[in-house]
């Protein structure tokens, strides 16, 4: 099969949207599809086309940019010439561009499939509220114009009011979770990079962005190290010149400032450095504040590290949590509930912890390749392509 993802931004942008889409077109390239990625070249510096661990990648210049949204004129062009070669296009939504190009897949009588990955939340603003209608018009010509819509949990579906309106198109696959095993030598040299000697070790994997909710981590800590004096925060990902976020984080230096070396930056971790990252944690936490959260992968990549997890209660977000028993569920927002989770947690980690295979029966990269595979496969045989 041939298949072609539309998504609005790609590698080396780093965002769990596009881990999950770096996976899966992998994962089809490796089971010997043609995976293809069709993006925006955000960075001027990346070449138009290229092919990165069997996976093509096709970017469309930006001409102007709107908050975090793009605007790619040509993208319907480039579109059109891969949709000639392509069995089924696979949209990742939230992109503005998705119900344009779920029009002309429709148009050549190509099956259309669309990951509706989370919400969009604009920030306050007057141009943003004229936006914002614009946007879920989009969103729904998209859903009108494809054969089914993919969501991680039905919990989320559900909740959503985008994909609750179109619960009778509604697929749920699992998203595509993987992660080294770090070994002995691995774990020793992060703890010896980051000096982890004592403890305990609380960990954080996403951007420095808004909606993470980072503040109420930032106040859970200050009320945990009143029990755990010594108890610090590991934040791994990025955290300068994040897209959109500069006030974000000029607004809570102070804080990490006032924090000192209970607060570590890490930056961006791959590999086996990531896997030692959450393996040395005895705890992990995603206080995250919105539905811009729909599943949060990072959450099952430290389980599989034997690591727990604590969230907040999300639609979509609690799932993982609950499914496998690793962490517990706190109120959005609410620092002090967060802090007391995770003094049960550190308090009784045997407790909240479980074998690998136990989690990777529920996700994993394999599986999730599998299951689309049986959609792309199911959507073939029920829209033949038209000469």
């Amino acid at each position: 099969m041939r298949i072609l993802h539309v998504i609005t931004y790609f590698t080396p942008h780093t965002s769990g949207l596009t881990i999950y889409v770096e996976r899966l077109a992998r994962g089809l390239a490796r089971e010997g599809h043609t995976a293809t990625v069709l993006t925006s070249q955000f960075d001027p510096a990346l070449p138009r086309e290229e092919v990165v661990d069997g996976v093509r990648i096709v970017r469309a210049p930006v001409v102007a940019r709107f908050s975090k949204g793009v605007i790619m004129p040509s993208i319907g062009h480039l579109a059109r010439k891969l949709m000639a070669t392509h069995d089924v296009v696979h949209l990742h939504l939230p992109q503005f561009d998705g119900a344009g190009l779920a029009l002309h897949a429709r148009a050549r009588g190509l099956p259309v499939t669309l990951t509706y990955h989370c919400d969009v939340l604009l920030p306050p603003n007057l141009l943003n509220a004229l936006a914002q209608p614009v946007v879920h018009g989009a969103n729904d010509l998209a859903a009108w114009n494809t054969d089914t819509l993919v969501a991680y949990t039905r919990d989320y579906a559900e909740h959503s009011p985008f994909l609750s309106r179109y619960l009778k198109k509604l697929e749920v696959i699992p998203p595509p979770v993987e992660i080294e095993v770090a070994n002995a030598e691995d774990k020793a040299a992060f703890a010896a990079r980051y000096g982890l000697e004592g403890g305990p070790v609380i960990g954080m994997c996403a951007r420095l962005a808004t909606e993470k909710g980072v503040e109420v981590l930032v106040d859970a800590l200050e009320i945990v190290r009143q029990t755990h004096p010594t108890a610090r925060v590991l934040f791994a990902g990025p955290y300068q010149n994040v897209l959109g976020e500069g006030d974000y984080a000029r607004r809570l230096q102070p804080r990490f400032d006032a924090l000192g070396k209970a607060w570590t930056f890490t930056g961006l971790l791959k590999g086996r450095a990531l896997a030692a990252f959450f393996a040395s944690l005895d705890t992990h936490v995603l206080p995250s504040l919105n539905s811009t959260e729909s599943f949060g992968m990072v959450q099952v990549e430290a389980m599989l590290c034997g690591t727990p997890s604590i969230c907040s209660d999300l639609p979509g977000v609690r799932v993982s949590v609950q499914q496998t028993g690793m962490g517990e569920v706190t109120p959005i927002g609410d620092s002090a509930a967060l802090a007391a989770a995770i003094l049960r947690v550190i308090g009784n980690r045997a407790r909240y912890t479980r074998p690998r295979a136990e989690v990777e029966a529920l996700y994993s990269t394999p599986r999730t390749v599998a299951d689309f595979t049986v959609l792309y496969q199911r959507l073939m045989a029920a829209r033949p392509r038209k000469s």
